[in-house]
């Protein structure tokens, strides 16, 4: 094979590893959040940006829908997805979100406690590591560290 065509192949190859990556991740989305967080708009952006049409909830008490999907007391984020039969609490990186939908553990969902500085939809650089826990029944173990 030639020059040329080892270089197509390896892009092509490339380009295929690429679209794979987030082939694991459900089509659609419900985030339930405040209707003044901007941040967590700029969550869901970046999540379309992955192929997922997210469908934004404002008008409702978001604490409920925590409530309701058995977070934990006080691992608490400004938003809540639900997605692919699993809840997302707050600014989870893709990676773990992936990770979720790669896997498919036993468990109701997984979180990021807090709003940390670089995250997705968080302006500013990373500091420190980013604990992702996930939960069940309002009881929470670790799920990755980022």
């Amino acid at each position: 094979m030639n020059r040329l065509g080892s270089t197509l192949l390896l892009s092509a190859a490339l380009l295929l590893g690429a679209g794979t990556a987030h082939a694991a991740l459900p089509d659609k989305a419900t985030m339930f959040k405040n209707p003044e967080c901007g941040c967590c708009d700029e969550y869901a952006r970046q999540l379309e940006a992955r192929g997922v049409e997210v469908k934004i909830v404002d008008d409702i008490e978001v604490g409920k829908i925590k409530q309701r999907v058995g977070l934990p007391f006080g691992l608490g984020s400004c938003h809540t997805i639900q997605m692919g039969g699993y809840a997302i609490e707050g600014h989870v990186p893709f990676a773990a979100v992936e990770k979720l939908f790669e896997e498919r553990p036993d468990t109701r969902g997984i979180g990021l406690a807090g709003m940390p500085i670089g995250t997705p939809g968080m302006p500013g650089p990373k500091q420190g590591d980013w604990d992702v826990y996930q939960f069940r029944d309002g009881e929470a173990s670790p799920f990755m560290t980022l």
